[in-house]
């Protein structure tokens, strides 16, 4: 009886010791953060952008993206002397800023814009992401050729040609838009898809250059 008692007290302790480590492991299942929670970072401002997207470019090193349209795809490559800004735009494709953007802009015979979007979904991801400016990089000698992908710089009262991050202008122009080259910052170009640009850019717009009909973006990532 007191052999079988003893045993029996083993037994319940390391019941209970199981049972315990069982409700450890589901607590830290609750606690554990989710895929959106896993990609949160700080705030974006402009104090803290320029060194964020410093440190993720060290560990984010994909240059090639595929804009997807109902015209077709569009694969761009970005330029690495251009780092931040190609950061940059890893950056808001990894974290799906891009999906369910627009080219919200086409200039017949140059350019055809995007990135921007009255979308409440998509203002609300900007507010999150963060409210900042980059720096213009012009000093690598980027040109911009046709199918040169580009930065505008900010709406607001702007004379250093600060960039607006959320935005992007692919050239169209043949042989290129080289008025450009000492104001806003060339990252990249089009390797494929420059048919998908000119049909984009022979749509009808509005006296705003805004097009008449909605043209939605995709962005991924491409090996």
């Amino acid at each position: 009886m007191l052999f079988y008692s003893c045993q029996n007290i083993k037994i319940n302790q390391k019941t209970t010791k199981q049972v315990k480590q069982v409700k450890q492991v589901k607590e830290k299942q609750k606690t554990k953060p989710n895929k959106l929670q896993k990609n949160t970072f700080e705030k974006l401002n402009e104090k803290n952008a320029v060194p964020f997207l410093f440190d993720y470019s060290k560990n984010n090193k994909e240059n090639k993206v595929k804009l997807k349209t109902e015209y077709g795809d569009i694969e761009i490559l970005l330029y690495k002397n251009t780092n931040i800004h190609r950061a940059n735009f890893i950056f808001l494709v990894k974290n799906k800023y891009f999906d369910g953007t627009i080219f919200h802009r086409v200039v017949p015979n140059f350019i055809i814009q995007g990135g921007n979007s009255d979308n409440p979904k998509i203002m609300m991801k900007r507010k999150k992401i963060g409210r900042y400016l980059l720096p213009p990089d012009t000093r690598k000698g980027n040109k911009h050729h046709r199918g040169v992908i580009s930065m505008p710089s900010s709406e607001i009262k702007n004379p250093h040609k600060l960039a607006s991050p959320f935005e992007f202008f692919i050239v169209q122009q043949d042989p290129g838009a080289y008025h450009l080259d000492n104001d806003y910052t060339a990252f990249g170009i089009v390797t494929k898809g420059m048919d998908v640009v000119d049909r984009i850019n022979n749509e009808p717009t509005d006296n705003r250059e805004t097009p008449h009909k909605n043209i939605y973006i995709n962005a991924v990532i491409i090996d």
